[in-house]
């Protein structure tokens, strides 16, 4: 029997191998039995992403649901991405959302996220106790989801509508519509095209069309994997701004008017200037520990208050609903920010990024530049070392040992080991190295004034403790 166990944001298998019907019931199974011990009278909103198979396994959910009693609001929707599914769960006040979706892995991929009542990933320790609550096999006599519906244990609800009214509450998109400024959006096939649609119908758009297979592209909203996207930007000439979101809409990429790519780092500190200095808007600034010091120096500016986590949202969650938040957000393109709900969501940073060059009349390179002004120019760039598990563990034992007082000619000034071990370098320089927990890969990160020295470092570094 397969074990199934939750990572960082829930369960993910492939499709036929693992992720099965049967494996899923065992999952629904365990999550129902869960509310049951812990809710009178549990509800819970449930939907799938464009992924292959994603009706069947939502419908199979809701069965499992309802056969336990639970009240179940089921999406309408062919499809719904991850921030609509938790965003429904707080608009119908329901104790958990469930998501059918593998988010950016490739398409022979699928998955199952569970959602908080607050609309963010759901807590590690609760994840946990679904996790444990996992048999072997279940038997089930389900009834048809028309059956459930007639006993009012499920209901249809439109969580498209539902997130495009709360965008419509949220932004001017009046401004946006009519600006003299043109846009682009780039689904990578995933669940965030129909909502760009229907929100900002002129707007240029590829890879919106229901494709499960992602034409063979993992929709991870990385450079390397936004090629066309970004010639496209560059050959029109007038797209001021590119976005782009992943499989389940909850991740941004962005692109500049000359087809440049702009990581989180630098859309994290737009944010926090455009919400703070523009908007007047005060809150706690939540970054992990892979993401620019930069932001830190913005926040001091700003007289911000400012807290560095692990990595992985979940822990930027659990501040964002127990703390006044401006930002949250990490390196992967997971950003959240007030006024929202506390979940990563791509379609909504991009909508407030184009609402700021709007209202401003200012291109997005000229607000990079005002941000640049405040903290000086920087570039954070990475490189994934695939190494033998055995080089790999060699590598982590060193700088636990605190072997790495200098890599090549650069000299550590001091070590942090939040979450793997950030090595400072002087003159706002720094180096990380932080192994994967699921592959023999180490990952290197460095932030450096220009991305030519940053790739300097890295190159310097690589060599130091590959040896």
């Amino acid at each position: 029997m397969v074990k199934i166990k939750f990572g960082t944001d829930g369960w993910r298998a492939i499709i036929a191998q693992e992720y099965t019907v049967d494996n899923v019931k065992r999952v629904a199974d365990a999550t129902a039995k869960w509310l049951l011990q812990t809710e009178a009278e549990p509800s819970v909103v449930v939907g799938n992403d464009c992924r292959f198979g994603g009706k069947l396994f939502s419908e199979t959910v809701t069965r499992i649901m309802a056969a336990n009693g639970i009240k179940v609001f089921l999406a309408e929707n062919e499809f719904v991405s991850t921030p609509m599914i938790s965003l429904g769960t707080v608009n119908l006040k329901a104790n958990q959302g469930i998501i059918i979706t593998a988010s950016h892995n490739p398409a022979s991929y699928n998955g199952y996220k569970l959602k908080g009542a607050y609309g963010g990933p759901t807590a590690p320790k609760e994840t946990e106790m679904v996790e444990s609550l996992i048999q072997d096999s279940v038997t089930y006599d389900l009834k048809s989801i028309e059956e459930y519906q007639q006993e009012g244990l499920i209901e249809y609800v439109d969580l498209e509508t539902m997130y495009c009214d709360h965008a419509e509450a949220n932004f001017d998109l009046e401004a946006i519509r009519k600006s003299n400024m043109n846009f682009a959006y780039d689904a990578m096939y995933g669940a965030g095209q129909n909502v760009m649609k229907r929100l900002l119908p002129d707007v240029d758009r590829l890879h919106c069309e229901f494709n499960p297979g992602f034409n063979g592209q993992a929709p991870e909203p990385i450079h390397k994997n936004l090629q066309e996207f970004s010639e496209m930007i560059k050959i029109s000439g007038d797209i001021a701004c590119g976005l782009a979101t992943d499989g389940d809409a909850d991740r941004i990429g962005l692109y500049d008017s000359s087809g440049r790519f702009i990581d989180s780092h630098h859309i994290i500190l737009l944010l926090i200037n455009y919400l703070h200095n523009y908007k007047n808007l005060n809150g706690k600034v939540i970054f992990t520990f892979s993401c620019s010091q930069k932001i830190k120096k913005l926040c001091e500016l700003f007289g911000l208050e400012y807290d560095i986590k692990k990595i992985g949202f979940k822990y930027i969650c659990e501040d964002m609903i127990s703390q006044d938040v401006l930002v949250g957000g990490e390196e992967s393109g997971g950003i959240a920010i007030k006024g929202h709900i506390p979940e990563r969501d791509g379609i909504w940073m991009g909508l407030a990024l184009w609402e700021f060059m709007v209202k401003t009349g200012k291109s997005l390179e000229e607000l990079i530049e005002e941000v640049y002004a405040l903290v000086g120019s920087f570039a954070v760039e990475r490189l994934d070392l695939h190494l033998t598990e055995a080089k790999k563990l060699q590598i982590v034992e060193s700088c636990k040992a605190g072997k790495y007082t200098s890599f090549g000619n650069l000299t550590v000034e001091h070590t942090e080991d939040l979450d793997g071990y950030k090595f400072h370098l002087g003159n706002e320089e720094w180096v990380m190295l932080r192994a994967s927990g699921t592959e023999p890969v180490l990952r290197v990160y460095c932030e450096a004034a220009t991305s030519k020295r940053s790739f300097e470092v890295l190159a310097i570094v690589e060599a130091a403790v590959i040896g």
